[in-house]
């Protein structure tokens, strides 16, 4: 009777995703990014301050929020929370300069300009908030 012996389970997607991590860093660094002396506190990888002041795990891809001792957690999440809602904004911004741009009726025209109006309001709103320039 030939048995063939249990195959022990690869260890190379962990390796490889190993060196993906360390190359994320690599790169983060090489774009100005700085690492920090504290970890992430999900995978224990060094965070790194990018150079929108964004703090980012490599390996999670995440960001990272930090809340020192005694500040309070709902105003750290709030700040992340206000910076990815400018972010969406711009970007809707941005999405609806070009339909407008392309349009050819009045009448949606009309409509898309409402529609900016209330987008820039709410941007001015976000920026009031965080104390970011408004022009």
């Amino acid at each position: 009777m030939n048995a063939e012996p249990a195959r022990q389970p690869e260890k190379r997607p962990r390796a490889s995703g190993e060196a993906e991590a360390l190359k994320r860093m690599a790169d983060m660094l090489r774009q100005g990014a700085v690492m920090l002396d504290i970890q992430c506190p999900a995978c224990s990888s060094p965070l790194f301050r990018l150079r929108s002041g964004e703090i980012w795990c490599a390996r999670c891809q995440k960001r990272v929020i930090v809340v020192r001792e005694g500040q309070d957690v709902t105003i750290a999440a709030s700040d992340v929370l206000l910076s990815s809602l400018e972010q969406t904004l711009l970007r809707k911004l941005s999405e609806l300069n070009e339909m407008m741009k392309a349009e050819g009726d009045l009448g949606r025209l009309r409509e898309l300009s409402a529609l900016l109006s209330g987008l820039l309001d709410n941007l001015a709103r976000i920026r009031r908030m965080t104390g970011r320039r408004t022009g």
